[in-house]
């Protein structure tokens, strides 16, 4: 990824400590040693991760930003 946002940067850090996790509860971390079904799951673990965090900061900036909108007068 070229020029992450800040939001980007945290959600891969995440995305990063969930795949951690789940090398964790295998107990292994040399990834030439994982087999194709947990090489797949710790690639959608590090995806799913990420989105998920991503999505969750994506609604904190809009609440924050719908905050800022002044309510109608009338």
């Amino acid at each position: 990824m070229i020029d992450p946002t800040p939001n980007e940067t945290a959600a891969m850090v995440e995305g990063g400590k969930a795949g951690g996790a789940y090398l964790d509860s295998l107990g292994r971390t040399d990834l030439a040693q994982l087999t194709e079904h947990e090489w797949d799951t710790f690639v959608e673990v590090i995806v799913t991760g990420y989105c998920d965090a991503l999505r969750d900061l994506a609604a904190k900036d809009r609440a924050r930003l719908d905050g800022m909108i002044p309510e109608v007068p009338f």
